[in-house]
């Protein structure tokens, strides 16, 4: 167990504008005691081609620019704020300096997936869930899911909500947020967390939480009840959750 000593709220929300301001030892004090953290969140991307203490530094820097960037107007704690930050701090260096290694039997068998995909999709009339990939190809519900995780493209809190043409980022969404912890910790994970839904899940909280729709219209959309489309949102949302949970343990 760590001997670094876990800040408090209300040290934490005393630290932070101190650290924005130029204050050093602030900023060191919340780095110190926010080690752990990126810790937690570097294993999860060991064995790919980068030393350790080579993400622990980008970990570290996507800390430090959460500290810098952290509103208390996001409603959210500092922890669960930072934990999207520097996962992407070190996805954006994996994949910017072309250090995301995928072996070819992953890549060969990324490729079977969506042929899979393809095939379940026209005999079952929806997209399939990956325990029905791994039993109707044969595989491992793990390796369908590394093999699907590898064959998505990262995406970025800082990336455009409405594609390339739009001004507006994900974090920019985060703005005017004033509904909670759910919503703003909702908006603040959802881009970083979507490579693990699967096409089905990811359109509903696109058309949701990034078009503005209601649950009526996606509903129409998609050819199913509002009452489905709650019932998944919910699902999903709750996915999310325990994922970016994952995260902080």
């Amino acid at each position: 167990m760590s001997d670094t000593p876990r800040l408090s709220y209300q040290r934490t929300m005393e630290l932070i504008p101190l650290a924005r301001a130029g204050d050093g030892e602030a900023m060191e004090e919340l780095v110190r005691c926010n080690m752990a953290l990126v810790r937690s969140i570097v294993k999860k991307y060991v064995n790919r081609g980068v030393e350790y203490e080579d993400l622990y530094q980008i970990g570290s820097m996507g800390l430090i620019k959460a500290v810098k960037n952290f509103d208390s107007s996001y409603n959210v704690r500092f922890s669960t704020y930072a934990v999207p930050m520097i996962a992407g701090e070190i996805k954006r260096y994996l994949r910017d300096d072309g250090m995301i290694k995928v072996s070819r039997s992953l890549k060969e068998l990324a490729g079977r997936v969506t042929t899979a995909q393809s095939e379940l999709s026209s005999k079952l009339g929806r997209d399939p869930g990956i325990r029905e990939l791994a039993e109707y190809m044969g595989e491992d519900p793990e390796e369908i899911s590394l093999a699907m995780d590898a064959s998505r493209p990262h995406i970025s809190i800082y990336e455009p909500v409405y594609g390339e043409d739009g001004d507006a980022l994900v974090m920019d969404k985060l703005t005017g947020c004033a509904n909670g912890d759910d919503e703003a910790l909702d908006r603040v994970l959802l881009q970083q967390l979507m490579s693990i839904l699967e096409p089905r899940e990811r359109k509903i909280i696109m058309l949701r939480y990034f078009r503005d729709k209601t649950q009526s219209e996606i509903a129409a959309s998609m050819g199913i009840s509002q009452v489905q489309v709650s019932r998944l949102e919910s699902r999903i949302m709750k996915k999310l959750r325990d994922r970016a949970a994952e995260g902080t343990r």
